[in-house]
């Protein structure tokens, strides 16, 4: 039997004016009792405190402020929590444990255009296509490609994913129909588990000494923080790629930064530490190099699936139904 809770939008107001178009507002009234044009980006406000007072559920996304004791003790209907985006380690605190909140993510929708532009990375870097369009541009006449680039294309090429996260795994399904080894390092992933996925599992070292293109989709943790450091950047073929759509603090990016001014590999590269690298920085010119501002996530139209995921998590709610895609507070110790 299906009802209506009362929910409340909790995200920044820019994210909101992006996520919360009129099919998503629509639809949001219709399986609960919500404002949409209330959107708690401070819960200190007295508009957003009453509202919180009354609250069942929270409908987050990007910018939604920590739900620390305190606003828990000033929401004390609040039963669940729905992010319409990727990690909730930004909002969701040890007092939501405690609590009890059932909390949902929709990771499983950021998850596919990161995975999508990972996909295009891997091939056009298999096909040389960033350094071949910078030479046609250049010289605007036929070249010897295959002289230039010796070997290069995608036929047999060793592709190594680092993390058999959700975005690992999309990326493994979509490189299938590709005539490509894939090896995987994941320190939770089983030999059982990866001849599942179609993929042969390898030490981290083994994996970036023996891949064309190395892609990383691990989690930002401790225990991750500059896996790929000076050593083992030093262990990449020569010509061979490094993917990063997954955090900056992956990378020891001065190391990393030294192998690509030596012209030894290539980069694509989504994701920075700091976030926007200096101006001065030689990576916005680095022939070798395609430099992105954190764009492989959801943005524009693709706002509208994670609303969307969501949203389909709340109806689950509204009848009863446990989330399909439940956060855990033990699975977040090696999650992004």
């Amino acid at each position: 039997m299906s009802r209506r809770p009362r929910v409340v939008v909790a995200m920044s107001h820019d994210v909101a004016d992006r996520l919360l178009e009129d099919p998503v507002r629509r639809r949001l009234a219709t399986l609960a009792e919500a404002d949409p044009s209330l959107v708690a980006a401070d819960f200190a406000e007295p508009a957003v405190r009453a509202a919180l007072a009354e609250a069942e559920v929270l409908y987050t996304c990007w910018g939604c402020p920590p739900l620390t004791a305190e606003v828990l003790a000033a929401a004390p209907r609040l039963r669940a929590v729905v992010h319409a985006a990727g990690s909730v380690k930004h909002h969701i605190t040890d007092a939501c444990w405690e609590r009890g909140l059932s909390v949902s993510s929709a990771a499983i929708a950021n998850a596919l255009p990161v995975a999508e532009f990972t996909l295009a990375a891997i091939l056009f870097a298999g096909k040389r296509v960033l350094e071949i369009a910078q030479l046609y541009r250049r010289h605007r006449a036929a070249l010897d490609w295959d002289r230039r680039f010796p070997g290069f294309g995608n036929y047999r090429r060793t592709v190594g994913i680092v993390g058999a996260s959700t975005i690992g795994r999309r990326v493994i399904e979509l490189l299938r129909p590709f005539d490509l080894d894939v090896l995987v390092s994941d320190p939770y992933l089983d030999a059982a588990e990866a001849a599942r996925l179609g993929v042969r599992l390898a030490e981290l070292d083994e994996l970036v000494a023996g891949s064309d293109v190395v892609s990383l989709h691990a989690p930002a943790l401790p225990s991750t923080h500059h896996m790929i450091d000076g050593r083992r950047l030093a262990l990449m073929r020569d010509g061979a790629t490094l993917i990063n759509t997954a955090r900056g603090a992956l990378v020891d990016q001065e190391a990393l930064t030294g192998e690509l001014l030596s012209g030894r590999l290539h980069a694509v590269i989504d994701v920075t530490e700091p976030e926007v690298p200096p101006a001065s920085s030689p990576l916005y010119d680095l022939p070798n190099v395609l430099l992105t501002p954190h764009i492989a996530g959801s943005l524009g139209g693709e706002l509208r699936r994670m609303a969307d995921v969501a949203l389909d998590e709340l109806e689950r709610y509204a009848h009863s139904l446990p989330f399909r895609y439940g956060v855990a507070p033990e699975g977040l110790v090696r999650s992004a």
